[in-house]
């Protein structure tokens, strides 16, 4: 008989994989991306919260460093949103998500480039790029003069799913805006891609070099956000088709059901810790892929919260999502906010202003003053 898992069973073993449990002391910047599968990174701060929330004694520079070093590399990848991943997963893991992106293109775009043959605008986009960094807006300029009357904007953005372009600090540093720069992957990476070559044929051994990609990404996923269903990797992963990949690998994995049949899918050696297991009170990045990264949420919220978390960074207090939070700075006095949907008791509150006491010391360091408000979720400001 298949064994059965509660939501709170599986949100203790997401947690626990995506080190929410207990900060690590012992795994870089670099190993922790990577032990993610990437991280959520539409803007430039919420990385650096996503990590501080797990790496004990994380600072700024940790992560800056990494991307300054090319070890980290920030594109547009899974569900055509920008991530952070490591420049070895960026190798393998970009050409995997192409049909993806493809799509991407043709759904946000589609209507603008129609007409244009892509290929032809992929080419004259890569030439452009050859010898030189090009900012969006520069990019879409040099396009248009190609292509008249067509959107600039468009046409950029098209190219970031057309071909390989990563985005080189400052951009996507902390607290560093502004226009985004474009890079050729292969020519931004290629120290990586060489020095990975050789680590990869003698570390990872010949099976895993020869499994097919696709079997790596599910297999990655099931680490750090298993169990899981199909549709929960598909849905973070913005991949279709993936039920014979699954079905590829199944004697290898374990098998289980939710509460309501669904069938999920785990490593055979993946820890499962018990559901009552002490969760610390955690502030969430923004858009967190924690609280993205399946089709069925239910593991980390109930389905009334799903909208929120699109809009505001999630607060977990035992392991589920019960509020929102913001940080406003205003005339040398920075402001956490944060919103409940259910009042909390009284030591569940104290933990959350220790922690958030802690937040504001790292995401507003400069600050004269430090302040902390609970509000009622739906409140504004």
């Amino acid at each position: 008989m298949t064994p059965t898992l509660t939501p709170r069973d599986l949100n203790r073993a997401t947690l626990q994989r995506q080190l929410l449990t207990e900060r690590v002391k012992d795994l870089s910047a670099v190993q922790v991306i990577e032990l993610l599968v990437g991280l959520q990174a539409q803007d430039p701060d919420p990385p650096y919260i996503g990590l501080w929330s797990r790496i004990a004694g994380f600072r700024l520079d940790d992560l800056t460093r990494s991307l300054d070093d090319r070890e980290v590399v920030r594109a547009t990848l899974f569900r055509g949103t920008q991530h952070l991943l490591a420049a070895q997963d960026y190798l393998w893991l970009r050409p995997l998500l192409q049909p993806m992106l493809d799509r991407w293109q043709k759904g946000g775009f589609g209507r603008f480039t129609k007409g244009l043959d892509l290929a032809e605008l992929a080419d004259f986009a890569r030439e452009l790029l050859r010898d030189a960094e090009l900012t969006r807006p520069e990019l879409g300029r040099a396009l248009t003069e190609r292509w008249p009357g067509r959107d600039p904007v468009a046409l950029a953005r098209s190219v970031q799913g057309l071909l390989q372009i990563v985005h080189p600090p400052p951009n996507g540093t902390w607290g560093r805006h502004g226009t985004t720069p474009f890079a050729l992957a292969d020519r931004y990476l290629a120290r990586q891609a060489e020095a990975g070559t050789r680590e990869r044929a003698g570390a990872a051994g010949e099976s895993e070099a020869r499994r097919p990609p696709a079997q790596n990404l599910l297999l990655r996923y099931l680490a750090a956000f298993g169990p899981a269903s199909v549709r929960d990797v598909q849905a973070w992963s913005g991949m279709s088709r993936l039920a014979e990949v699954a079905d590829a690998l199944r004697p290898r994995l374990r098998v289980f059901r939710t509460e309501t049949g669904t069938e999920l899918f785990d490593l055979p050696d993946a820890p499962l810790p018990a559901p009552d297991t002490p969760v610390p009170v955690r502030f969430l990045a923004a858009l967190d892929n924690i609280v993205l990264g399946h089709a069925d949420r239910s593991r980390m919220m109930a389905d009334d919260r799903r909208k929120h978390v699109i809009v505001e960074a999630a607060l977990l207090v035992d392991g589920f999502v019960e509020g929102l939070w913001n940080i406003k700075r205003q005339k040398g006095v920075a402001t956490l906010t944060v919103k409940l949907f259910a009042p909390l008791s009284g030591s569940d509150e104290d933990a959350v202003a220790e922690e958030g006491t802690r937040l504001l010391r790292f995401a507003a360091e400069g600050a004269e003053t430090h302040r902390l408000r609970f509000a009622p979720v739906g409140e504004n400001g």
